[in-house]
């Protein structure tokens, strides 16, 4: 497997990684960068077999998880902030649960202990692998915005969408795959890492309250809600960036 990533940003400024989420690139992470970059080096990936990374035969949460020590030891990153959103917040988790010692601390965004339903999972990885990708891209944007966003925006929509159209189905069906099987509800307790919540206040997919239940679990866990759906970092981009750039530099400090 072949992992495509970016590196930018001072040589000697704290690493922050980013994982984005099921049917997009490192790309999404774009309203972010200019203030990453004031202060932290910045590590983006395409998760597995999304973008220009490569797809391998197993796939599966633990698999997400050790693509993101690849991506960190293949670019001489030793330890690193992580900021993760939907299946790379639950990417964030088990890297939080089962490899502390390579992180400073976790952002968990738009995600959950477990996120849906295995069913639901499983029915739209055959979906995909039968039909392609065209009817997940077309009801997707209800999914990830609020109605009011996407009206606002449909220049930028649109090109998210059109960019998860283009996902590779197989790709996408055995990350779909990896969530039915992901339920880490009774490991999260166990997480010593410091560990900041964002959750969407209309997310359909991953809810507050799913946020909620996370925070009750984690150990001095920080929870902060943003005015947007299901793609928080985009919708609400500025809260968003300024709770991430605030919980890092908090944790620098110590």
């Amino acid at each position: 497997m072949t992992s495509h990533y970016q590196l930018e940003g001072r040589s000697d400024a704290p690493v922050i990684v980013l994982a984005n989420s099921l049917g997009t690139t490192l790309a999404m992470w774009q309203p972010q960068m200019a203030a990453l970059l004031e202060h932290f080096r910045v590590l983006r990936y395409d998760t597995h077999g999304h973008g220009l990374t490569s797809k391998n035969d197993k796939t599966s949460l633990p698999q997400l998880a050790e693509d993101v020590i690849s991506v960190m030891d293949d670019a001489g990153v030793k330890q690193a902030h992580f900021c993760g959103i939907s299946m790379g917040g639950l990417t964030g988790l088990w890297l939080a649960r089962f490899a502390p010692e390579r992180f400073l601390s976790v952002t968990v965004s738009n995600s959950a202990a477990k996120i849906g339903e295995q069913s639901g999972w499983l029915s739209r990885a055959r979906s995909v692998r039968s039909d392609g990708m065209d009817a997940v891209a077309e009801s997707a944007a209800a999914r990830w915005f609020t109605e009011a966003f996407v009206k606002e925006n449909k220049a930028q929509v649109d090109e998210l969408v059109a960019g998860l159209a283009a996902t590779d189905a197989e790709g996408y069906a055995a990350c779909c795959e990896a969530l039915a099987a992901a339920d880490l509800r009774a490991e999260i307790g166990a997480i010593t890492l410091p560990v900041l919540l964002i959750a969407g206040q209309e997310d359909p997919v991953t809810t507050l309250a799913d946020s909620e239940f996370m925070q009750a679990q984690i150990p001095g866990s920080q929870l902060v809600s943003v005015a947007a759906s299901h793609l928080a970092s985009i919708e609400a981009a500025q809260p968003f960036t300024d709770a991430l750039v605030k919980f890092i530099k908090q944790q620098e400090a110590r």
